[in-house]
C-alpha cells in the first residue's frame, strides 16, 4: 500500500514539475527583438570582414606576403564557420546582403527586416575597414578586384555569378531542415566558403557578398569594378532560389526558424505566481 501512495506521490511531484516547467517557458522567454538581431549582423559581418579583407591589408603593411593565397581563402571560411556556431541561432547570421535577399525571396525572411539587416551588414564591414585603416593603412590592398585581362570584368561578373548560386543554395538547403544553426551547416557552409574561394578567388577575389567588398571600396576610396560585386552575387542568389523553389517547393517551419534564427529564445519577461 506504501507503495502504490510513494509512486503516486512522486508521479504528482512529477506532473507539478512539468507543468511548472512549461509555465515558466511560456512566461519568460521571449524572441529576441530586432535591435539584437542587427547587433549580431553588425557585429558577424565587422568579424567577417575582418579576417577577409586584413589578410590582404596585413600583407602590405609587413611586406613579403607572409599570409599566402590558401591561408586568406579558408580563413573566412573558418570564421564563417565559428559564427554559425556561436551565433546562428541569435540572428540566422546572414552576415551578407545576398544571403538577406535570398531568404526573403524564398518567403521565409519578414521584408520589413531585409533593408535593417542589410543596414547593419555594411555598417559592420565599413567598421572593419576603418579598424584596419586605423590599425595598417591603405584599405585598398584588402578590397576584390576583377581580374586584369582582357574582358576582365565580365569573367569576373561570371564567376561571381556562379559562386553565389553555389554558396546560397547550400546556404538555403541546410536550412530546410532546420540545420542552418546546427554543425550541418557549420561545417557546409564555412567549407564552401574556403572551398570556392581555393580555386576562384584569382578571378573575382570569390567575394559572394556585396558588404565584404563595398566596405573596403568604401573606406579605401577605390571603386574598381564595384559593379561585379553587387550584380553578381545577386544574380547568383536569385537562380539559387529559382533552384530551390523547383526542387523542394513551398518552404518549411524550419527554415523560418533558421533564416530568422528563431529557433534560441532570450530569457525575458516577469514569472508569474500561480496558484
Amino acid at each position: 500500500m506504501a507503495t502504490v501512495t510513494d509512486d503516486t506521490d512522486a508521479e504528482h511531484a512529477a506532473s507539478l514539475r512539468r507543468r511548472y516547467l512549461i509555465r515558466f517557458e511560456e512566461d519568460t522567454l521571449r524572441q529576441r527583438p530586432l535591435w539584437i538581431r542587427l547587433i549580431i549582423e553588425l557585429l558577424g559581418t565587422f568579424v567577417l570582414v575582418t579576417v577577409a579583407a586584413g589578410s590582404g591589408v596585413i600583407n602590405h603593411y609587413v611586406g613579403g606576403g607572409p599570409i599566402s593565397r590558401t591561408a586568406a581563402v579558408i580563413a573566412p571560411g573558418a570564421v564563417v564557420m565559428a559564427m554559425i556556431y556561436a551565433w546562428g541561432p541569435l540572428s540566422g547570421l546572414h552576415i551578407n546582403p545576398a544571403v538577406t535577399a535570398a531568404f526573403a525571396g524564398r518567403g521565409v525572411f519578414p521584408t520589413g527586416w531585409v533593408v535593417p539587416y542589410w543596414v547593419a551588414q555594411f555598417a559592420g564591414a565599413i567598421c572593419a575597414c576603418l579598424f584596419l585603416q586605423a590599425m595598417f593603412g591603405d584599405m585598398s590592398a584588402g578590397g576584390n578586384y576583377p581580374i586584369t585581362t582582357p574582358g576582365g570584368d565580365w569573367k569576373s561578373l561570371v564567376m561571381e555569378i556562379v559562386l553565389t548560386a553555389i554558396l546560397v543554395s547550400v546556404i538555403l538547403n541546410t536550412a530546410t531542415g532546420g540545420r542552418s544553426i546546427g554543425h550541418n551547416a557549420a561545417i557546409a557552409v564555412g567549407a564552401t566558403v574556403a572551398l570556392l574561394g581555393l580555386f576562384a578567388s584569382p578571378i573575382s577575389g570569390a567575394s559572394m557578398n556585396p558588404a565584404r567588398t563595398l566596405g573596403p571600396d568604401i573606406v579605401g576610396n577605390g571603386y574598381t569594378g564595384w559593379w561585379v560585386y553587387v550584380a553578381g552575387p545577386v544574380i547568383g542568389a536569385t537562380i539559387a532560389v529559382a533552384i530551390i523553389q523547383a526542387v523542394r517547393g513551398l518552404p518549411n517551419k524550419e527554415e523560418r526558424e533558421a533564416a530568422e534564427g528563431g529557433a534560441l529564445p532570450m530569457l525575458g519577461g516577469k514569472l508569474k505566481r500561480h496558484r
